[in-house]
This record gives C-alpha cells, sequence and structure tokens, in this order.
C-alpha cells in the first residue's frame, strides 16, 4: 500500500522526525524567536539559515492578512484530520511574542469556531495583560484551547523569556479561567530542577511532556540522579498525573515504549477529554 504523502502547506504541515512526536500538526506563521534560548535546536541545522533573535513572518507570506486567509484555507483542506488531531502553535517561534502574539490567537479562535483544538506551547507570560488577548474573548474557546508552558528552571538560559515562576503563575491563572494546561518539561537540564518544576505546576497542569536536551549524550547527566527522577516520575504516574515520557528520555534507559506499564500516556492523548 503506498504511504500517504504527508501535508506540507505554508501555514499548516505535518511534521516529520523529531516534531512529530510532539504533534501530528502543527502552525508556523514566524522563523525566529527573542527569547534567545541557549538550548534551542532551532539555532542549529536544518533552520540555523532563516533564525534570528527577532520573530520574522516566514517568506512565504506577503503580510498578516495572506498568511490568515492562507491558514483559513489549509484549515479547511484538512478539516476533518485536524478536529481528530488538533494544531500546535509553534515549532519555529514562540507563538505567544509580542509579534506573534496577533497572528496566533487569530488562528486559534478560527479553529475554535471549526471545532479544530489548538494547543500553544509558550515560555511568555506577558501577554496576558495584553489588549489584543482580552479582545479576542477566549473564553469561548475555551474547550478547544490548551496552553503550555516550557518549564526548565533555568532563567539564565532563557534570557528573553519570560521568567518560569511568571509562567507557572500564568498556567494556574488560564487554568483557573477553565483552558486546558500542560508542561514541556523539555529539556531537563538537571532532574532535580525538573521535579521542582513538576512540584510547582501538578494542582493546575493536565499533562506533562518530559525529555532531554537536544544532541547531548548520556555523559551529560549524572546516572544516579537521573535514575533518582525516573522514579519520582513513576510515583507521579501512579499517582495519576498524565505525563509523557519522550523517546530521548527512554533512550537514556535504553527503554521501548513496549517496556512501560500502562498509566503513561502516549503520544496522541487527548488532553481536552
Amino acid at each position: 500500500m503506498e504511504r500517504q504523502k504527508r501535508f506540507n502547506g505554508k501555514a499548516l504541515y505535518q511534521p516529520a522526525g523529531k516534531a512529530a512526536e510532539y504533534s501530528p500538526w502543527a502552525c508556523n506563521f514566524y522563523t525566529g524567536c527573542s527569547n534567545d534560548c541557549e538550548y534551542c535546536y532551532c539555532k542549529r541545522g536544518v533552520m540555523s539559515h532563516v533564525w534570528s533573535t527577532e520573530p520574522r513572518l516566514k517568506k512565504c507570506f506577503k503580510d498578516k492578512t495572506e498568511a490568515i486567509a492562507c491558514f483559513e484555507k489549509e484549515l479547511r483542506a484538512n478539516i476533518d484530520e485536524l478536529r481528530k488531531h488538533g494544531i500546535l502553535f509553534s515549532f519555529t517561534t514562540d507563538p505567544m511574542l509580542p509579534e506573534t502574539l496577533e497572528l496566533t490567537l487569530t488562528a486559534t479562535g478560527l479553529a475554535g469556531i471549526s471545532g479544530v483544538p489548538a494547543k500553544i506551547l509558550t515560555k511568555r507570560a506577558d501577554w496576558l495583560d495584553t489588549l489584543i488577548w482580552a479582545s479576542m474573548n477566549p473564553i469561548l474557546y475555551r474547550d478547544k484551547v490548551a496552553f503550555g508552558f516550557t518549564l526548565t528552571g533555568f532563567d539564565e538560559k532563557e534570557p528573553g523569556a519570560s521568567t518560569n515562576q511568571e509562567r507557572i503563575e500564568a498556567m494556574r491563572e488560564l487554568h483557573d479561567m477553565g483552558f486546558k494546561t500542560f508542561a514541556s518539561i523539555e529539556p531537563v537540564i538537571t532532574p532535580a530542577m525538573s521535579r521542582n518544576m513538576i512540584e510547582a505546576t501538578k494542582d493546575f497542569c493536565d499533562l506533562y511532556k518530559v525529555g532531554l536536551i537536544s544532541g547531548k549524550g548520556k555523559d551529560f547527566y549524572n546516572h544516579k540522579h537521573m535514575s533518582h527522577f525516573w522514579g519520582y516520575l513513576a510515583d507521579q504516574m501512579i499517582a495519576g498525573n498524565k505525563i509523557y515520557i519522550k523517546d530521548s528520555l527512554l533512550k537514556y534507559f535504553n527503554l521501548t515504549r513496549e517496556n512501560l506499564a500502562s498509566g503513561w500516556v502516549n503520544s496522541d492523548y487527548n488532553i481536552f477529554q
């Protein structure tokens, strides 16, 4: 049987490789990011030639109006699959920067109207005080929008982002508003700090995704500390917290998904259920 070709539009696409593990569908309007994270994978490899600490609208779009029109067209063309899998914003920028916020929220609203779930992953909290956020009236779509925050605990490695504590407070606020929330505990820089991030959020976080620093070998981590961290994650899973273990962490422990107990969630876990 011929394998179905991945959709690769201007705004919407089906990621391949490691990105596909995080979400089967994504939307990118911009490249570049002012968070300027030390460990960012976009600074290396295939993205490096277009990378900048200033987010820029992708060259395939003439302006924001064309970008949204393209998003709407591609949304309609793939509506059944998108209603099933949802859309992640974004892999090539932070979708909630002052420059990227408007397009993200406009597209999220269009997705919500069409019954398509949206997951927004960010390291920013300042957008909660903006007029754009207030004017979009996102409460109307809170059953179709989940907000995720990358939490490493190391502000100095994310110099342009909101502090980790500000992100945690934003997560609590959004959860209190009725939105689903998730945390990307990736990259794990030290197991102790990642554990702190989970402890600080487990009362208002609906899903954790845990992974290691891209490109780092086993010798980067203290194996004893990592073993303790794995035990901690297992305890949290047993206690009922929803945790997805990324391939990088499985590889570290020489595990496969078949080795895992049934309590861990899969990559296709539906946070909106």
